[in-house]
């Protein structure tokens, strides 16, 4: 019985700190990735704003916002020259 004690305490010992660093790895992961995502967000909005309007993104968000269509639709960019 104090064998199985002292088994389950040291096997305890080691699992319980290998989970917990291994949430701790991936929230850090997540962590950067939001991060990242943020930064690139913060990026495209500085690129809006007023007196500092970037055209191409002007135009990329209206083509976006343009080429969407209901369900069921497919909508097909034309050349114009």
């Amino acid at each position: 019985m104090r064998i199985r004690r002292s088994v389950t305490r040291f096997f305890g010992g080691l699992i319980i700190p290998a989970i917990t660093d291994t949430r701790l790895a991936m929230r850090k992961e997540l962590l950067t990735d939001l991060r990242d995502q943020r930064q690139r967000l913060q990026h495209r909005i500085s690129l809006l704003e007023p007196g500092s309007v970037d055209p191409d993104l002007v135009q990329e968000l209206a083509r976006g916002q343009l080429m969407d269509g209901g369900p069921g639709q497919v909508a097909v960019p034309r050349n114009t020259h």
